[in-house]
């Protein structure tokens, strides 16, 4: 089975996410035979290599709402991701551009899957639990070396515009599959299931999509709406 997961860097709602189908996984009976993909999305591909506001600040502005009340938001989501493991302050993460770290792993791929799982997980370690900016390249470069790629040749594809159509093309492929917020699951191209959905719920899409065979090639129906708010970060 292959499962798709389109996400971003600097998506809370991601990691979140990401905790939980790895729950979901553990209990897959078929988990051994399970492929998993990450694919790239960008919530704001506009964006400066570093932010100048606070995150508290650029949630108000993206969504209309109050700074207070942004921050309340924020507090709230730290407690949350806390069922899961993760220790966040998203008030004080530093967010940026991720066009380069998406390029860095699709680069990644070419070495092997697990240096990808690797590098993704170190990325979101390095922005949400170590508060790094993410759209600098030393960032991207630690993570890298940390998961044993090396650090010249990591540079080598900063420094130039490799894999940026790789980058458009999962984009690309998001927009065809309805998918208007991530992170967004699609199991087989047959199945996809918007948000942080809890480990049950996608450890029962596994499930089915497993009974339904491998064989499907009707386009992805979704499993619910897609919010921006709730359980995913929306375009």
């Amino acid at each position: 089975m292959l499962v798709e997961i389109w996400s971003d860097i600097v998506c809370p709602w991601c990691y979140i996410g990401k905790r939980r189908f790895e729950a979901a996984l553990s209990q897959f009976e078929h988990a051994d035979e399970v492929e998993v993909r990450w694919r790239s999305f960008e919530l704001n591909p506009g964006a400066s290599q570093r932010s100048s506001r606070t995150m508290a600040e650029a949630i108000a502005l993206k969504y209309g709402t109050s700074v207070e009340e942004a921050s309340r938001r924020l507090i709230s989501l730290d407690r949350l991701a806390a069922h899961d493991g993760l220790h966040y302050d998203l008030a004080k993460t530093q967010g940026g551009n991720t066009f380069a770290a998406h390029r860095l792993l699709h680069f990644a791929y070419e070495k092997d899957s697990a240096t990808a799982a690797a590098l993704k997980e170190a990325l979101l370690h390095a922005y949400f639990e170590e508060l790094k900016p993410i759209g600098e390249r030393e960032t991207l470069l630690e993570a890298a070396q940390l998961v044993g790629i090396d650090r010249d040749e990591a540079n080598e594809v900063l420094s130039s515009d490799r894999y940026g159509e790789d980058v458009r093309r999962d984009e690309a492929e998001a927009n065809a599959l309805g998918c208007a917020g991530v992170p967004f699951f699609v199991f087989d191209r047959t199945f996809s299931v918007p948000g942080a959905q809890d480990p049950e719920t996608l450890l029962l899409t596994m499930r089915r999509v497993w009974e339904r065979g491998r064989s499907l090639e009707t386009a992805p129906a979704s499993a619910g709406g897609s919010k921006c708010t709730d359980e995913s970060c929306g375009i």
